[in-house]
């Protein structure tokens, strides 16, 4: 039998926070679209959690519903265990559709925070996450590697935003996907 898959775990964490608001000081970006976030993306570095713990080439696919709702499909290799580990789950605007704020729930009526602070907005081609604290903190990218000064821009922006920058993990996305 699987184990709690990576999100499972995550959102209880993040949930434990109960919140859907970004962190005091963060800004979400504007002139958002939906549209073009969808579908793939590869997590390039991330803030350790147990949730995540030995987790390697972790994706995240996004598909806007009829409803506006977004179904939400996270998948990561366990290299302890040496299988694929997947979990669904919804996401919600918090406010207006065109604002980087949504709420993510992976079981039942609770939700945790996911906060688009930076976007590449001219092609949506990496983008900077937080949660509902300075605890959580994601750099996704389309392809599974991002430029190097991309990636230091980033870098410099959540150290300077208040991440703890020297604990990110760059994520191995050196395996296939099923």
């Amino acid at each position: 039998m699987m184990r709690h898959s990576l999100i499972v775990i995550l959102l209880a964490s993040v949930m434990a926070a109960c919140s859907s608001s970004p962190p005091d000081g963060l800004t979400v970006v504007e002139d958002f679209d939906i549209n073009r976030y969808t579908g793939r993306w590869y997590e390039i570095a991330r803030l350790d959690h147990r949730f995540e713990r030995g987790l390697s080439n972790v994706t995240a696919e996004y598909t806007l519903q009829d409803n506006n709702d977004v179904a939400v499909l996270n998948r990561g290799y366990d290299e302890d265990e040496q299988r694929w580990d997947e979990a669904e789950g919804t996401a919600k605007f918090v406010g207006e559709t065109d604002r980087g704020s949504l709420k993510v729930s992976f079981f039942g009526p609770f939700y945790g925070g996911y906060h688009i602070i930076a976007l590449d907005h001219a092609n949506y081609q990496w983008a900077m996450i937080s949660g509902p604290s300075r605890d959580y903190l994601w750099i996704l990218a389309r392809d599974p590697t991002l430029a190097p000064d991309i990636y230091q821009n980033l870098i410099e922006q959540a150290r300077t935003s208040g991440f703890a920058t020297d604990a990110l993990i760059e994520v191995d996305q050196q395996r296939h996907l099923p």
